[in-house]
């Protein structure tokens, strides 16, 4: 069964989220939704649970209660027992360090994964994804010959090529060097309202902010504490963390190993 199999009248385009769990000490508790239309921004400090509800949308964690929906389908209901698995999902994941297998080219890369009844068929699907981000000449090399910002195209174009309903993107600026973040921002956020799927994108950087998203949650000890545009959050900052991001002060942690600095 796949998310698709599952319906349910009434809820409309785009992905719904409400959930409640926790992991450690930390309880998350949020609801949200997000249009086809435009991305939202998830910021917060470092351990406000960001990447952990991120999980719990994928499916990777199990919130204890409440229900993912996307597209008017429910992936996770607790009340109705529906839990989908990653794979049912129909959600595509790129993290901080974008993941990519060493040992395989770039279109090994992007076609890992694809869902199609044969490897032409695949590869096919990833050379389409590949165009669609300008990276169609990186097809032979592998992910070492990279720089920052072509890693971040082909770990994008990954996602991409399985066809996803919903995508998720965890700090996808943080790896880049600072005089690549300008030219990658404007790219990533023209792509992200041209392909028109729900997109939830973690950042902690005001700018990342203004470029990629019409709409903002902060996130902070596992609940929602303001919500709203970048220009709303400015007018009425409401916590500390909210008055530093506005400024431009927000701390992002170093990015060493790859893996979350979240929980």
């Amino acid at each position: 069964m796949t998310a698709a199999d599952v319906d349910d009248k009434g809820l409309g385009k785009g992905l719904d989220v409400s959930v409640q769990g926790a992991v450690g000490t930390l309880a998350i508790d949020v609801s949200f939704a997000v249009s086809a239309e435009v991305p939202l921004v998830m910021v917060g400090p470092n351990g406000a649970g960001k990447t952990t509800i991120l999980m719990m949308i994928l499916g990777a964690l199990r919130p204890h209660r409440g229900r993912v929906v996307l597209d008017g389908a429910p992936l996770f209901d607790d009340g109705r027992g529906i839990d989908l698995p990653v794979e049912r999902r129909g959600i595509a994941f790129v993290p901080q360090r974008y993941a990519l297998f060493p040992h395989l080219d770039v279109l090994g890369n992007v076609a890992y994964g694809v869902v199609a009844p044969s490897r032409a068929e695949r590869r096919q699907r990833a050379r389409e994804a590949l165009r669609d981000l300008d990276a169609a000449a990186l097809a032979a090399r592998r992910p070492a010959q990279l720089s920052g910002g072509e890693m971040q195209r082909v770990a994008l174009a990954r996602a991409l090529a399985r066809r996803p309903g919903a995508l998720l993107l965890d700090e996808p600026l943080a790896a880049l060097d600072v005089s690549l973040r300008r030219d990658v921002r404007r790219f990533l956020s023209e792509r992200l309202r041209a392909w028109g799927i729900p997109t939830v994108v973690i950042t902690h950087d005001r700018d990342d902010a203004e470029a990629l998203a019409g709409h903002i949650i902060v996130v902070e000890s596992g609940a929602i504490t303001q919500r709203g545009r970048l220009a709303e959050l400015e007018a009425g900052p409401g916590t500390d963390f909210v008055r530093q991001l506005v400024s431009g002060r927000a701390k992002v942690s170093p990015i060493s190993d790859g893996r979350p600095r979240d929980p």
